[in-house]
């Protein structure tokens, strides 16, 4: 640059140059280069016959980029001055004219806003297909009853079906903050130069429309500075990250020999090096691992942005590597795990043997003590001591007798017993949003309805 009487030292380059990384941004800066070409003719602020070489030369760069054959060189700082050069190299002197009316600042943020918007996208439909896997495994177990867990200790039994649903309500949640993620990247900052606006009449309008904006952004300075979309992207990945830990270490869990409910696939698991009896459920390990990585992006991205003076500042370079990494893990892990979701085995006998714990129908039998007049507290310790009853003589509850429980309560009687039959205690969960299985065939229909899934 003529301003500089010194060229660039080796180290600076290597720390100033982003081109490594923002690469993958030439499709967006190729597609918004041509419309911005196409509204700079409409406006005459260039000749048509310029804008007819300048897009040839775009539609040559953008045929180098998708063969692979796109000749960077080392003074390449990033991707828009790589294809501004290519661009003049096809061109000629008419090159020169690409940049006009618009700055690297508004340019970048709307390549990242173009980017952000199609990531959103491919998330909603990796997150759609995962769904869809959890929402058909719930269909194939919907009656087979496991125990349902509080602090990881047996709690109250439920349906199988039940719970693998809690993680598709998950996910909708998950696809709605991607959809607003992809609204929040809507609004169109070209134009708005490299802080203050340009000095030609330009038609931000038209533009936004030609490359799929909702709305144009209202003021220069926020535009070129604002990174909200990608923090909402990386707030959106961090929570959904988190979810696919849950479901990762239950499918660790479940596999485990001690609780014996599910079998990974094969394809979805990995052997020991030294114990040749080992499967291990490595990629239910590596999903679960992966969310602390992401909502490091989320915090690195807060602290890049805190306190960060208006407008462009170079800090904002580090936005594209947290978005960049965030998007291909998020997306990779979903893939994974509706694979694995998918393949998944599990054992109808471990699961109901589990399930059929009388301990777990404690508070069904404080219920039905409620409905004859006492207090919940009340019928709360009256169970407890029957639980410690029971274990301390090696009992189940089925097993004490009538004189037994008498002396605890009175309003014990032999329908004590049949509040422990078969499934009486899962069936009895009628409230709405409940384990009975008539609630939770509503909840499936419900959900495939809400998440647009076909059965």
């Amino acid at each position: 640059m003529a301003r500089f009487s010194q060229p660039q030292d080796h180290a600076f380059q290597r720390l100033n140059e982003s081109i490594s990384f923002d690469w993958r941004l030439a499709p967006y800066d190729l597609e918004l280069s041509r419309e911005h070409v196409e509204m700079l003719a409409r406006q005459d602020i260039i000749a048509a016959d310029e804008r007819d070489a300048l897009c040839a030369a775009l539609e040559g760069v953008a045929r180098e980029v998708q063969e692979g054959t796109f000749p960077f060189s080392d003074q390449d700082e990033d991707v828009h001055t790589a294809i501004e050069r290519r661009v003049t190299e096809l061109a000629g002197p008419v090159g020169g004219k690409l940049h006009t009316a618009r700055s690297r600042n508004d340019q970048v943020a709307t390549d990242l806003a173009m980017y952000v918007r199609d990531r959103a996208t491919s998330t909603v439909e990796a997150i759609l297909a995962l769904a869809r896997a959890l929402l058909a495994r719930a269909e194939d177990h919907l009656d087979w009853p496991m125990p349902g867990y509080t602090h990881l200790q047996r709690a109250q039994p439920v349906y199988l079906s039940h719970h693998l649903l809690a993680y598709a309500w998950m996910l909708a949640r998950d696809r709605d903050r991607f959809e607003r993620v992809g609204a929040a990247a809507a609004v169109l900052p070209l134009g708005a130069g490299a802080l203050a606006g340009v000095n030609f009449d330009t038609d931000r309008a038209w533009l936004a429309g030609a490359l799929g904006f909702d709305a144009v952004a209202p003021n220069s300075i926020d535009a070129v500075s604002n990174r909200d979309f990608v923090l909402d992207y990386l707030a959106a990945a961090a929570t959904c990250a988190t979810h696919l830990s849950r479901l990762g270490g239950e499918v660790v869990l479940w596999s485990s020999e001690e609780f014996g409910f599910a079998e990974v696939a094969d394809a979805w698991a990995s052997g020991s090096s030294i114990m040749p009896q080992k499967k291990n459920p490595d990629a239910a390990e590596l999903v679960r691992a992966k969310a602390p990585r992401l909502a490091g992006h989320l915090v690195a991205l807060h602290g890049v942005l805190h306190g960060l003076p208006l407008t462009y500042n170079k800090d904002l370079q580090e936005d594209k590597e947290h978005l960049f990494d965030a998007a291909d893990t998020l997306e990779l892990c979903l893939e994974a795990m509706a694979g694995m979701i998918g393949s998944l085995t599990f054992n109808r006998t471990r699961l109901e043997a589990a399930a059929a714990d009388e301990f777990l129908a404690a508070t069904d039998i404080a219920d039905l003590l409620v409905r004859r007049g006492v207090s919940f507290r009340e019928a709360h310790g009256i169970v407890g001591s029957l639980v410690r009853l029971a274990l301390d003589e090696g009992k189940r509850l089925s097993e004490l007798t009538p004189q037994e429980l008498a002396s605890r309560s009175p309003q014990l009687d032999a329908e004590f017993y049949d509040v422990l039959k078969g499934r009486n205690w899962l069936e009895s969960k009628r409230s709405e949003g409940g384990t009975s299985l008539a609630r939770v065939r509503e909840q499936l229909e419900r959900a495939r309805a809400v998440l647009g899934v076909s059965p």
